[in-house]
């Protein structure tokens, strides 16, 4: 009796097929159901094939820097776009260069394709700039007193050691009025007060109708305060080009985001690539949005010795602004030296607030960019050729499918239930992707759908025909199952890691869209170990135990006749046991 249980025990678990039968069903009755109440029921589509927007962006020569526009700042560029773009969950957007000066920009049809098409031009120059005075939003005129800015509605910044510190720094709203004489002092004072020496040619590049670079100091600070006085804010062409052709080193002028203020800026204290990471969050207590920023170690020390030096001075030379693409978005007060992190916070909602914290992590763009052109694109010709790939791949699975009946028979229809159940479980994972991880389906990725089928028909290939040699070897269809299974198996399970391991490799070193099918040949490659394991072995087992496929029916695929089967096994030792048996005794 111990031999038959040793058997059995040793058959690889065919008593026991119903578990992993259960096991994937559960799993198939998941995924269905959380595809259903997801709402997505059908797989998030790529450009390709659902359409989208087509950006050219153009970069723009950079002021003092002739050799920016170089291969090296475009491909950090279209790297900073990509992640800023996937960063809203908008995948298989395609950025790529185009020539030595463009950028293309393809942004699928989706939820957040609108608000990435704001962000893919984005500069993010952000930097941190002492106050040298401020004004209101219109034209000053010379000897008259300005009016002051009442910063309503625009957002301000908190700079603290902690996100939680109420007084570290105060609303920038409140701003002396101050006439074209005083500013005038202010800007040289405050040079003075940073112990620089006002450098004549870079003055020049504080505004486009500078000083020339001969000029003494003093000329270049009244042109430039000149400039500030006749800036008029309430103009929004005026306001976009306020900053224009500014070096971070030099002073400059700047307007608010809503130019109901100006300002007039020393040079560049603390920039953009200081900050390590920037978030949204929802301040509870204040019940408003913010954005809050953590400075890099050198980053932390510069903004330290930027609040040292502004928490000694009287307003408004104790503000700093924080400039982000030449607006000033906040300008608060320092009274304290402080270190770590700052808050940008104020009329935000959640978009807003998102938008420009996903901005800062990812960096800004080492260059400018203009839209050039804008198209839309429409899913017609993707249309055409997801059909004829469709096509294709009909009739290959129906060659695969006449050639499993003619060659398999019975056989053919475990096959086709695998391919049935891998198909489902590949379908709703796509459909559960796209929200999960912005996964989209695009035309490469259909074609390793479709590839996909013929790495699974082989593993099915491969066992059977390990099954039917063991018939062939004279045993029956029960023991030749289990005894096929460890064999195939292994070479199933390298078959598989070799084609898994060629799609990762092609994943990671490539871009767009042929990562999709890189993608899609790997997740099929594994739902076909899985599909293999607790569907195919499990059924195989019990079919097996039919009479049908038991009794070796000559429609069964497993006719011991038409395999050229040799005599059983069993009996040949039965007669070696009997006839060894008496010279033992």
């Amino acid at each position: 009796m111990a031999a038959p249980k040793k058997g059995r025990g040793s058959s690889g678990g065919q008593g026991r097929p119903g578990r992993a039968l259960v096991l994937i069903l559960i799993a198939m009755v998941a995924l269905t159901g959380g595809m259903f109440l997801s709402g997505h029921t059908t797989p998030r589509l790529g450009i390709d094939l659902a359409g989208g927007t087509s950006i050219t962006l153009k970069a723009k020569s950079q002021p003092g820097k002739p050799d920016a526009i170089n291969e090296t700042n475009m491909n950090t560029a279209v790297s900073i776009i990509e992640r800023r773009v996937n960063g809203l969950g908008v995948s298989e957007a395609e950025v790529q260069t185009q020539g030595p000066s463009n950028i293309i920009v393809n942004i699928p049809k989706g939820t957040n394709s609108k608000q990435a098409r704001e962000q893919v031009g984005t500069t993010a120059q952000l930097y941190f700039r002492p106050v040298l005075t401020v004004a209101g939003g219109e034209p000053t005129p010379e000897g008259s007193a300005s009016p002051s800015a009442s910063g309503s509605g625009k957002p301000s910044a908190t700079p603290s050691a902690k996100a939680s510190d109420p007084e570290t720094a105060s609303d920038s709203k409140t701003t002396p009025s101050a006439t074209a004489t005083t500013q005038g002092r202010a800007v040289t004072d405050a040079l003075k007060a940073d112990d620089e020496t006002p450098d004549p040619s870079a003055s020049t590049g504080a505004a486009s109708d500078a000083p020339a670079a001969s000029e003494t100091p003093d000329a270049a600070t009244a042109a430039l305060q000149k400039k500030f006085t006749e800036l008029d804010c309430t103009d929004a062409s005026a306001r976009a080009k306020a900053g224009d052709g500014v070096k971070p080193e030099d002073p400059t002028v700047a307007c608010s985001s809503e130019g109901d203020a100006k300002y007039l800026l020393g040079p560049s204290e603390v920039s953009g690539t200081d900050v390590d990471d920037a978030k949204a969050q929802f301040d509870q207590q204040r019940g408003m949005w913010l954005v809050s920023m953590e400075f890099t170690d050198k980053g932390s020390k510069k903004f330290q010795a930027i609040t040292k030096k502004l928490s000694a001075q009287q307003s408004p030379q104790n503000q700093f602004a924080i400039s982000l693409d030449g607006e000033v978005v906040s300008a608060p007060q320092v009274n304290e030296t402080l270190s770590g992190s700052a808050e940008i916070s104020g009329s935000f909602n959640q978009q807003s607030a998102e938008d420009l914290g996903n901005i800062l992590s990812y960096g800004a763009l080492p260059l400018s960019f203009s839209e050039d052109t804008v198209t839309t694109v429409t899913a017609a010709l993707g249309g055409e050729q997801l059909e004829a790939g469709l096509i294709a791949g009909a009739i290959g699975l129906a060659l695969v499918v006449i050639y499993l009946v003619a060659y398999y028979r019975g056989l053919a229809l475990i096959a086709l239930l695998s391919l049935l159940v891998s198909g489902v479980l590949t379908y709703t994972i796509m459909a559960l992707l796209g929200p999960a991880i912005g996964f989209a389906l695009n035309l490469p990725a259909v074609c390793g759908a479709i590839v996909a089928i013929g790495i699974t028909a082989d593993s099915f290939i491969v066992y059977f025909e390990r099954i039917r040699d063991e018939i062939r070897e004279g045993r029956t269809l029960r023991p030749a199952v289990e005894r096929a299974w460890p064999r195939a198996r292994r070479t199933i399970l390298v078959s598989d890691f070799v084609s898994f391991l060629a799609a990762a490799v092609l994943f990671l070193v490539t871009v767009g869209k042929v990562q999709g099918f890189a993608f899609t040949l790997g997740l099929t490659t594994l739902l076909d170990v899985v599909v293999v394991f607790l569907f195919t072995k499990p059924v195989m087992t019990l079919m097996a135990r039919t009479k049908f496929f038991g009794s070796g029916h000559p429609w069964s695929g497993l006719d011991p006749k038409r395999l050229g089967a040799k005599p059983p096994l069993r009996r040949s030792r039965r007669v070696n046991v009997r006839t060894d048996h008496p010279k033992e005794a």
